[in-house]
């Protein structure tokens, strides 16, 4: 029960949080990798992908969870669909690497760093087959701009998840 109400509540924070957005020119800068690395550092790899799963099906049947407010399955079928689906794998890398290292400052940073390389590459594999975009000019457009932004994040949740861990092992069932 007390796994299944984290994955909840991680996948209401995903929720609450990627909505918040803004363009760098056509895919969005969101605050869900944040939370995502979060899940992925706090929770067991399966939970935290159960965690992502819900709110890419929550966006996909119409709720307003992805970036600027916008749901529904168009999104995901859509130029930057790739990413939000990317996030699944993303959360899978970053919590099983995590989980095999102990969930040491290593180990999140070296998931996360994997599960971000997944997200890129399903997000720009899709936005390619959706513009005709060759790579270099897929990559210039929406990996180069987010590499700062995507290593603070890692660094924050590196930071945040062995506490939040920590905080969340000593509720009790």
């Amino acid at each position: 029960m007390r796994d299944m109400v984290f994955t909840a509540v991680f996948a209401a924070v995903i929720c609450v949080a990627a909505p918040f957005s803004f363009f760098i020119g056509p895919v969005p800068l969101s605050l869900a990798t944040l939370v995502i690395y979060l899940a992925a550092g706090t929770l067991n790899w399966k939970h935290g992908v159960l965690a992502v799963f819900l709110y890419v099906l929550l966006g996909a049947a119409g709720l307003p969870v992805f970036t600027a407010f916008e749901g529904g399955f168009h999104k995901i079928a859509g130029v930057t669909g790739g990413y939000i689906i990317g996030y699944i794998p993303c959360a899978a890398a970053a919590g099983w690497v995590s989980g095999r290292f102990g969930g040491g400052t290593f180990g999140n940073a070296a998931g996360m760093a994997l599960g971000t390389v997944l997200l890129y590459t399903c997000g720009t594999a899709w936005f390619m087959f959706q513009t005709g975009n060759l790579l270099a000019a897929s990559l210039a457009l929406c990996v180069v701009p987010f590499l700062p932004g995507d290593a603070a994040k890692i660094v924050v949740a590196c930071i945040v998840a062995p506490k939040l861990r920590s905080a969340l092992s000593r509720v009790t069932n």
